[in-house]
């Protein structure tokens, strides 16, 4: 029996510590960033690719889920919300930041997409505020990033009651604003018509040029209008519904979608006003 014993003994002595189960590696400690909004947001289109690729350190993961055509209300409806908030909600990260910008497929005259300005709209912006902390993220709200279009040297502030909307909504609830339309609206007013057409996806026609060198831009891609004999049909103004459809951005020139100058160039604003809104997340984020 006692030679049983220590046969026992020198078997386990005997047994190479690589059979130990090894002890689990610790979590890499990072954030996660994501995006959610319009074609102004999205991969193609607007600045979320160079904010994503040039703006965030390797520390950080950057995921863009915004998407063309979407405003407030169907970017809920058609169930991207949902996706997003299983994404929110995944773990594995010291915090996930949630940027949020809605507001040009909610104006009117967009079918399926348009919500109510004084009702619906900012109704929306907090219901999304509240999710995001529901499942565990943190929530920054970025109003709509302007459209270029200008008369009489003049940028016209066609999204300026929906920016307000957000910045009350933001009040509100407490949630860090980018404020993206203001930086923006003054950025392109500063540098005039023409300078601003070379933010587009493509560049601009001879006669879309000539018009922003005057100061009003004019419809990017004109439907020739029956005129009298003797005279030519007067310039129109850009119709923002048509030229703004749902799904992917059309790679063309218009006075709202970004090519890659454009969204090189209002990354660096929603970078440098995102590290003061969310001052934690300065050390992710490159200027």
């Amino acid at each position: 029996m006692k030679f049983k014993a220590l046969l026992l003994a020198a078997a386990l002595l005997a047994t190479p510590a690589a059979a130990q189960a090894p002890a689990e590696p610790p979590t890499f400690k990072a954030v996660k960033i994501v995006l959610v909004g319009d074609s102004t947001t999205a991969v193609q289109g607007g600045w979320g690719p160079s904010f994503c690729g040039k703006h965030v350190t390797s520390f950080a993961a950057c995921i863009n889920l915004a998407r063309g055509g979407r405003s407030s209300g169907n970017y809920r409806a058609e169930g991207s919300w949902a996706l997003a908030l299983r994404e929110i909600g995944s773990g594995g990260f010291m915090d996930t930041y949630v940027l949020i910008q809605f507001g040009h497929n909610d104006q009117p005259g967009k079918p399926g997409r348009s919500t109510d300005l004084a009702t619906e709209f900012p109704a929306n912006m907090k219901r999304y505020v509240e999710e995001v902390r529901a499942a565990g993220g943190k929530p920054v709200l970025v109003t709509p990033l302007t459209r270029r279009q200008f008369k009489d040297g003049k940028l016209i502030d066609d999204l300026g009651p929906w920016a307000l909307a957000v910045r009350e909504v933001a009040a509100e609830t407490g949630a860090p604003l980018v404020d993206l339309h203001a930086d923006s609206f003054a950025a392109v007013q500063a540098m005039g018509a023409a300078e601003a057409t070379r933010f587009a996806q493509r560049p601009p026609s001879p006669e879309v040029l000539a018009a922003a060198r005057t100061g009003t831009t004019i419809a990017a891609n004109p439907v020739p209008a029956p005129a009298p004999t003797g005279t030519s049909a007067p310039a129109q103004p850009q119709n923002n519904a048509a030229v703004e459809p749902m799904g992917q951005a059309k790679l063309a020139f218009d006075y709202t979608h970004l090519g890659e100058a454009g969204a090189d160039y209002f990354s660096v604003l929603v970078a440098n006003d995102l590290a003061k809104a969310a001052p934690t997340l300065r050390r992710y984020l490159i200027p």
